[in-house]
């Protein structure tokens, strides 16, 4: 019998260790795809987002949700280097209006909405307005950079390949869970207003004009 004994327990540690990596890779890929999910891509037909429980937004039928200004939640931290690799820090932008918009260069809504976005980040630029986008899912920066020649867009986009930036919102806020997306920051780095689809000039300054003629 004791012959016998140890190359069983081996056998049992075995199935054990086994059993716990197993368990380790489910765990591993349950994380990574919540990760995903928050990116997924609402490219072809645009995103649609909610308002009830105990949020403080309300969503218009054009898709627009928005919140009172005194019900506003402050965006999270959005800091790290540029597609041109420079260091950006989205509060340093506070007192200023922000549009943070989140496109992929792989994206199609993304390039039917470029043209409108360096339209009116020029003609904003002198009315206490910076427009910053979030690049997100493209593996390299060539292809983002290339993006924004093409679409002649001057202002600063975040590069998060990976989504971490997005994660970074709470659940249940005006959150972007949809590629494009865009958010309005109010002057005190508070989220005003969110698109999760692509937007048309006349949408785009439906969410920008209010807030920025709050006093």
């Amino acid at each position: 019998m004791s012959a016998d004994s140890a190359p069983q327990r081996s056998n049992r540690t075995t199935r054990a260790t086994e059993r716990t990596r197993r368990v380790r890779r489910s765990a591993a890929l349950a994380a990574g795809l919540a990760a995903t999910a928050l990116l997924v891509s609402a490219c072809g037909s645009g995103g649609t987002s909610g308002g009830g429980g105990n949020t403080n937004f309300v969503t218009g039928t054009d898709g627009i949700a928005t919140a009172a200004k005194g019900e506003r939640t402050p965006a999270p931290d959005l800091s790290g280097k540029t597609i041109a690799g420079k260091t950006l820090d989205v509060a340093d932008y506070k007192g200023k209006v922000v549009v943070l918009n989140v496109w992929g260069s792989w994206c199609n809504p993304c390039r039917a909405e470029a043209k409108y976005f360096a339209k009116v980040s020029k003609e904003y630029a002198g009315k206490g307005v910076q427009f910053v986008g979030i690049n997100t899912r493209d593996t390299s920066t060539g292809a983002a950079l290339a993006f924004e020649k093409d679409w002649g867009i001057t202002y600063p986009s975040l590069y998060d390949p990976t989504g971490k930036l997005l994660l970074r919102f709470k659940k249940g806020t005006l959150n972007p869970q949809a590629i494009p997306s865009t958010l309005i920051l109010d002057r005190n780095g508070k989220i005003a207003a969110r698109s999760l689809s692509a937007l048309s000039e006349e949408r785009l300054l439906k969410m920008l004009k209010p807030v920025v003629d709050e006093k």
